[in-house]
Order: C-alpha cells, then structure tokens, then sequence
C-alpha cells in the first residue's frame, strides 16, 4: 500500500476527530479535574488508515515509523489543519519494541523509530503540534506488543519524560472488568502524578458494553474523553452508523459530556455478549450480531473476561451449540476467540472449566 494521495488520506482519517464533537447541553457536567480538553480533542490517528503495517522495507511510505509522523505533521501544517483547531498527532499501537528496555520501560522499536519517541515530540512540537501515544491497560497492546499492567506508574513517568500530549489508553488482554476499571484508574492518577498535562483518552466503556452497561458518573472522573466503539471503517456506511447511534443513545450519553470530558463516539460494534452460570462449573456464553443487513461479521474476545473471569481459569474447552454444534477445543486464560456471526444470528458457546473437566474424568 503506497501513500498515492496523503491528502485525501489525512483529511479521510480527521474525520474520526469531527465526528467527536458530540453536543452537550449540561453546562455543570464535569470530568476529570486536570485543566485539560476544555473542547473536543481534535486531530489525525493513524489507525483508520495505516493500521498495523510493520514491512517498512516494501512499504517505506505507509508504514508505522518516525517518518510516516512527521511526514503527518508537515501535512497538518502546510494544509491548514492545525490553524482550523487539528493540533493533536496521534500514534496508534504498533510504535513498540517487543520488548521494554532493562529497566522496565517501554521503548520505540529501533529500526522504525530511530531517534526515538521523545525526539519525535520535539519535532512535533516544534511545528506548534502536540503528541499522541498509544499504550493498553492490560498485559499486551491489542496486536501483541507490551501492555502497561503492572508498570502504569513507569508508563505514565516514561510518556511524561519524552513530552507526550495525549494517551490513548486501550483494553486488550485485561482479565477482568474489575481489572479493566482498576487499570484505568491507576493510570489516571498516575499521569496526574508526573505534574505533566496530559490528555487521557479511555477506551474503558468500549470493552465495558458487551458485558454491562458503562457507569459514565464514575468513568468520567477519571478520563478526559472515553471510546464508545470500536475502529471506525472507511466508508460513509460506518460513519452513518456512528451517528445513527450517537441519536439514539442521547439519553445515556450527552448528560456526561461537557468541559473535560467527552463522548468519543467512533463505530458502533452492534454485539451483545451474555453469560449463564451452569452446572459444574460451566457457562454458557452467548454472542449476538444485532446488525440486520451485510455478512458475517467476526468478533474476537479474550477467553480471560468469560464467565466473569473464572469460566477458563486457567483453562478451559470450549463448545459450539449454535449455529451449528462443534467442537473448538482447548483455551488457555491468555487466550482469545474468535467467532464469526451472521446478521441478526447467535453464536451460542458452552465453557467447561479444564481443571473441573478433568476431575470428573478420574471419578
């Protein structure tokens, strides 16, 4: 994939910063207290169109490095994006090393990012621009690379020592929803601890909805605007999605917004997600596509948040009922799943703990 027009392709990505602009009609509705996105963040992320492409050497002028961003930069300026209000530029996953340095923290992949994030930030904000980083509230960022459970403290210091603007914070790899909320929590308080003004954008409630309704009162103290959806697609069809449920959902969502705290609206996922203990330790989990119209559509979760986090582990095997009965096998804790799901359809799923499972086996 060649960066053919850079120009459409920025001006197609901005689209998901406008469509942020949700209304709010509550002038006393009130966020996280840290002075920051008194209006709607707005700017250029990488995702929508650069997704995760690593092959810098086939694709040097899409792929996620140092220059792609500040290639972005040059673009928001020279083509008046940052004069009309765009000043944010925002890395999506895919920037990391594998691995964290030996002392803990998290460091650009080197052949990518050669100068490194902090230098990037300079540049960044020497064209009167603010940065964006990317980061996962749980063991690993959603395409494998390090997640911050366990070091939000170094994280959030790390981010504030080489001039960050704006966290993005994911919910990958989090084993539970009581872990997903606490995660998002401490990283709140952590940012707010380094004395740096930070942006934090939460996906908290996106992860949130499949399983229970979002606590937006208590969601809003900590996070400065938080994703309702999942990744927005490119095409009018998914915008329009968007907005459909933005109108009707306004009940639950406008009320919150206001001064420091926003709806991040993006794309509706349209998926429900619901549990039923069983017997012996079993669940039953069942998956429902609410879209009406299109194919099948795929939806992966992590094996760990099923059956209220204890439904797998450490393990578990798992069986498919509907739409048609067959055997998925062996899951680990660590794992996800990932079915595929006709409009309107169910896939209807049965979890037998493996430890349970192999106790009935020696009786």
């Amino acid at each position: 994939m060649q960066l053919r027009n850079p120009h459409l392709q920025l001006s197609c990505a901005l689209v998901l910063r406008f469509l942020a602009l949700v209304s709010w009609d509550i002038p006393g509705a009130r966020a996280l207290d840290n002075g920051l996105a008194r209006t709607p963040t707005m700017g250029w992320l990488h995702w929508e169109r650069f997704m995760c492409n690593l092959d810098c050497q086939e694709e040097p002028d899409s792929c996620i490095s140092e220059k792609l961003f500040m290639e972005m930069a040059e673009l928001l300026v020279s083509d008046g994006w940052k004069d009309a209000g765009y000043d944010y530029l925002c890395i999506d996953d895919c920037w990391m090393a594998p691995q964290r340095d030996s002392e803990g923290r998290l460091q650009a992949d080197p052949q990518r990012f050669p100068h490194g994030i902090r230098q990037l930030a300079n540049y960044v904000h020497s064209k009167g621009l603010k940065l964006g980083v990317y980061a996962d509230v749980g063991n690993k960022t959603c395409s494998g690379f390090p997640g911050s459970f366990g070091y939000y403290d170094i994280d959030a210091q790390t981010f504030a020592d080489w001039g960050v603007d704006l966290l993005k914070f994911d919910g990958c790899y989090c084993d539970s929803l009581e872990s997903l909320a606490d995660g998002y929590k401490h990283m709140s308080l952590a940012l707010n601890r380094t004395g740096r003004s930070i942006v934090y954008s939460c996906e908290w409630p996106l992860y949130m909805w499949p399983f229970q309704k979002p606590n937006y009162t208590e969601i809003r103290q900590y996070c400065n605007h938080w994703r309702n959806y999942a990744d927005i697609d490119d095409s009018w069809k998914s915008i329009k999605s968007i907005l459909d449920w933005t109108s009707s959902n306004q009940e639950r969502i406008v009320d919150v917004a206001g001064p420091g705290g926003w709806n991040d609206p993006d794309m509706g996922d349209n998926f429900e997600v619901w549990e039923r203990p069983l017997s012996d330790l079993a669940w039953a989990v069942a998956v429902i596509n609410r879209q009406e119209i299109g194919g099948p559509r795929s939806y992966t979760m992590s094996v760990a948040s099923l059956g209220k986090g204890v439904a797998c582990n450490p393990a578990c095997f798992i069986t498919q009922h509907l739409p048609v009965k067959k055997k998925l096998g062996f899951y680990e804790w660590t794992s996800r799943l990932r079915t595929h799901i006709n409009p309107t359809g169910t896939v209807l799923l049965r979890l037998e703990n493996a430890m349970q499972r192999s106790l009935q086996d020696l009786l």
